[in-house]
């Protein structure tokens, strides 16, 4: 269950969406991502994200198979927001059900770190002086790694 949209999410329908997957759900971990004022520029007062269409949608399959093959997934749902966002506003939810807590948390914390790193998204800082690009972190590229084993 993907969604890449311009429009706002509702964390709390989406939970119930994920409560409603069976029996055998015995735990949810989500993750709601949201625009801050501060990032690679201070001041920032809004953001701008473009994807690549299509292959943003393939790539996030893949990612939810991975995470599917290496936990208890029963079902997740991962919906990234693009164009103009505002202070606040929500960029992501992550969520993901599964039989068991641990398998909910990895598998959720698996597909956050795995998207700021795999899939096709570019971000820009809006502040009060200019728009300013956002290049990938040596920070998020080690936490992806850090679910690689052996790196």
């Amino acid at each position: 269950m993907i969604s890449i949209q311009t429009g706002d999410f509702d964390p709390a329908a989406e939970y119930q969406r994920l409560r409603a997957s069976g029996a055998g759900t015995g735990a949810i971990a989500t993750f709601t991502g949201l625009v801050r004022d501060s990032g690679d520029l201070s001041g920032v007062e809004g953001l701008y994200l473009e994807h690549y269409p299509g292959m943003t949608e393939q790539v996030i399959e893949g990612l939810i198979a991975e995470a599917s093959s290496r936990w208890d997934v029963r079902q997740a749902r991962v919906i990234h927001r693009v164009g103009r966002l505002a202070l606040q506003d929500q960029i992501v939810f992550v969520g993901v059900c599964s039989a068991h807590r641990s398998d909910a948390f990895a598998a959720c914390q698996f597909l956050m770190d795995a998207l700021k790193t795999s899939a096709p998204f570019w971000k820009k800082e809006i502040t009060a002086t200019g728009e300013h690009w956002v290049e990938q972190k040596e920070s998020d590229v080690a936490r992806s790694d850090a679910w690689t084993p052996g790196k």
